[in-house]
């Protein structure tokens, strides 16, 4: 009877271990699933992140390098140059400016259009190249501008593409008689 009791006790002892060992498993089980969860949701995030990356930062950034700035005189004219530069990683194939000269604000969606509007391809930009753009305005209608007797308003698009599709940047600027030089009222990035 004594050894009844005795091998009763141990199987109840190896009954509880066993439990204990059940619980032990279910509860190491519950976090292997939750760190498992956790590490897709990161992965998701790490995609995601990487497809942000890719759309903004493996692309071509074209924007001025520098203001508006007087040339010089000729025929009648005066030439004014910008500055542009590619600051992305990757080259636009094709950058094509757009230019047009008002005596009010224009809009953005003049640069659309086709009526007074002069295009010119500069060609290809590699990255962190720069290119510069020449537009001329009459001497006459300079001269009446820096008199305070009329308003010169210039629009600038830069459009280029690029393997991703195509984008933008633009401006809309005027001529301050006071600092005799252009300033940007609009700036955009399409």
């Amino acid at each position: 009877m004594n050894q009844l009791r005795v091998y009763y006790e141990s199987m109840v002892d190896i009954a509880l271990v066993e439990n204990w060992v059940s619980i032990g498993a279910g509860v190491a089980t519950v976090l292997v699933v939750y760190l498992l969860w956790k590490t897709v949701r990161h992965m998701e995030e790490t995609t995601k992140l990487s497809r942000v990356q890719v759309a903004h930062r493996f692309r071509p950034w074209v924007g001025p390098s520098s203001g508006i700035e007087f040339k010089n005189t000729a025929e009648g004219k005066e030439q004014f140059v910008i500055t542009l530069k590619n600051y992305g990683e990757l080259p636009a194939s094709s950058v094509v400016a757009t230019f047009t000269m008002k005596n009010e604000v224009p809009s953005r969606d003049i640069l659309k259009g086709s009526d007074g509007i002069d295009r010119f391809n500069l060609g290809p930009l590699l990255p962190n190249m720069e290119k510069r753009y020449w537009f001329f305005v009459d001497s006459d209608t300079m001269q009446r501008a820096k008199n305070n007797n009329t308003n010169i308003f210039i629009a600038l698009y830069f459009e280029y593409a690029f393997p991703g599709g195509r984008s933008g940047y633009g401006m809309i600027s005027y001529f301050d008689s006071s600092a005799n030089t252009f300033v940007h009222k609009d700036m955009w990035v399409d």
